[in-house]
């Protein structure tokens, strides 16, 4: 079957099953807190009727707390117990449910205020969208780690080899210090992404664009990254996430 020879015989099984709980995950949950903040007024602690915030003590709990739970839980069952199939994929539709609702609210735990419908609150947004991407990068590519040559090569052919894994490493630094998160993570496990996050222009007020722009540049870089690709974003995030304010 098809199944079998794309993703179990290939060990991406578990990846497969752990981006599709993370995917369902955030537009269930997405789902909710919209009609949830859609209630007008917002409901009260005591209330239960209907879809609302959970409370426990009269303390808001974020689902970002389950979601941590979750992928604490997971991680451990698996460290330590190392399952076969089918607990395998249990404990990986578990993680990439956890991960979900973790960075469904990235934005509250890095700001530490709950501002999930405020602009802030895009950086959940973009958490989710880099997740969806590593993960769908994770299920199609082979292992940028652990990897070794051939034993049986020439010493050139493993000073190439290792030679390459250090130019891809240093491509994708060169994103993270031009403010290129995103692309950075992405570029450690597909070289060619990193290698164009590398050589395009850094973002205004990134550290490569603060120690080695001039004026001329840094304005070319405001300009590249200013108003208009802020807004073109914000639509994105806007759609998934429901209107911001």
């Amino acid at each position: 079957m098809g199944w079998y020879r794309e993703l179990v015989d290939t060990g991406r099984a578990q990846a497969a099953w752990a981006l599709f709980a993370f995917l369902v995950t955030f537009t269930v949950t997405r789902g909710v807190t919209r009609r949830i903040r859609a209630k007008q007024p917002a409901p009260e602690p005591e209330d239960g009727g209907g879809l609302s915030d959970v409370f426990i003590g009269g303390i808001h709990i974020h689902h970002q707390v389950w979601g941590i739970l979750m992928v604490l839980l997971a991680g451990l069952l698996q460290f330590r117990y190392a399952p076969n199939s089918p607990w395998a994929e249990v404990l990986a539709l578990m993680f990439g449910a956890g991960a979900a609702l973790t960075l469904d609210e990235f934005a509250l735990w890095l700001h530490l205020d709950d501002v999930y419908w405020g602009p802030q609150g895009r950086k959940s947004i973009d958490a989710i969208m880099l997740g969806g991407a590593l993960g769908v990068v994770l299920l199609t590519q082979t292992s940028p780690i652990g990897a070794e040559a051939d034993g049986a090569g020439s010493a050139l052919a493993r000073w190439t080899y290792f030679g390459g894994i250090g130019f891809h490493l240093v491509m994708a630094a060169l994103c993270f210090l031009k403010g290129k998160l995103a692309t950075g993570l992405i570029g450690i496990v597909v070289p060619a992404v990193a290698l164009v996050g590398a050589v395009r222009l850094a973002k205004p007020g990134s550290t490569w664009a603060l120690r080695r722009y001039g004026e001329r540049k840094r304005e070319r870089a405001r300009g590249r990254f200013g108003a208009t690709y802020d807004k073109r974003w914000n639509r994105v995030r806007d759609l998934l996430g429901g209107r911001f304010s």
